[in-house]
């Protein structure tokens, strides 16, 4: 069977965010209080593609504050996942 290793790679991102309650406009400002740069179209568009380098997973990680993480790769993960954002509201 062949993996395809991105589209993983973009997944374990994305369920990262969604477990607590994200989106990518809130990874950009969590990013940017770490020093890293990033806009949300850079963002959307590696997310989307699943081709970032594992310095920018770290980033990710590290910024949404995750401490620990135990990715669960395996050779039946082909269905992508339903994503349902919260909307946060603007005070």
């Amino acid at each position: 069977m062949n993996l395809d290793w991105n589209e993983k790679a973009k997944r374990l991102l994305k369920s990262e965010l969604v477990r607590r309650g994200l989106t990518t406009n809130d990874l950009v400002n969590l990013l940017d209080r770490i020093g890293v740069k990033e806009t949300k179209t850079s963002i959307d568009s590696k997310i989307c593609r699943g081709t970032f380098k594992a310095a920018f997973l770290i980033q990710c990680l590290n910024a949404i504050g995750c401490k620990s993480f135990v990715p669960e790769i395996s050779a039946d993960m082909v269905a992508e996942p339903d994503i349902v954002y919260k909307s946060r509201k603007k005070t």
